[in-house]
């Protein structure tokens, strides 16, 4: 599947936002992906998602983890398209990530972390550190969009469907502000 592909899948579905966005990274841009728009759609997520598990076939993954709520579906469909179990990390009390509902990993279990959007990747770095914690072998990260264009280091593979390199910027120096334009915080 190419970039344009990919690109014409979000505008198709409304899920490529032009305007001014606080991202979850703090950071401001103009583009924001709402993965939630393109994932109504079930013949669309499973494209998707397929093509980005064709591309992390190779990683020998026994478990695909994802960190809710933006990476429930894209794990759900990426464990189902490698045939393996899809668990999650959820927010508790003090909004960090943790495993609940009974999820376990084994220790050097295989796991793949699969998300919706890195920029930063603050997110897939809660959940690496989860399986970590649990003594599990983290092989690969797995995103549909990459905005980092491949700068965020995870210490493991960063494999996905769509990278970019999309204008951030600190809140202090962001000329959407500066303009006077009204910024809008979407969400996951």
């Amino acid at each position: 599947m190419t970039d344009s592909t990919v690109l014409q899948i979000f505008r198709d579905t409304d899920a490529l936002l032009e305007g001014h966005f606080l991202l979850r990274s703090g950071l401001h841009s103009r583009q924001f992906f709402q993965c939630a728009l393109v994932l109504q759609y079930p013949r669309h997520a499973e494209t998707l998602c397929r093509a980005l598990a064709d591309k992390l076939q190779s990683t020998g993954a026994q478990t695909v983890i994802s960190p809710a709520l933006g990476g429930l579906f894209i794990g759900h469909e990426v464990g189902r398209a490698l045939g393996q179990r899809h668990i999650f990390a959820e927010k508790n009390a003090t909004g960090q990530l943790e495993l609940r509902r009974n999820f376990k990993i084994a220790p050097g279990e295989k796991v793949l972390v699969v998300e919706d959007v890195v920029t930063k990747g603050g997110r897939v770095q809660e959940t690496l550190e989860i399986v970590r914690q649990k003594g599990g072998q983290a092989v690969a990260v797995g995103v549909l969009v990459d905005r980092s264009d491949g700068t965020v280091n995870f210490g493991v593979p960063l494999v996905s469907l769509l990278k970019l390199q999309i204008e951030t910027f600190s809140p202090a120096s962001c000329p959407l502000c500066q303009a006077g334009q009204p910024v809008v915080k979407p969400g996951s």
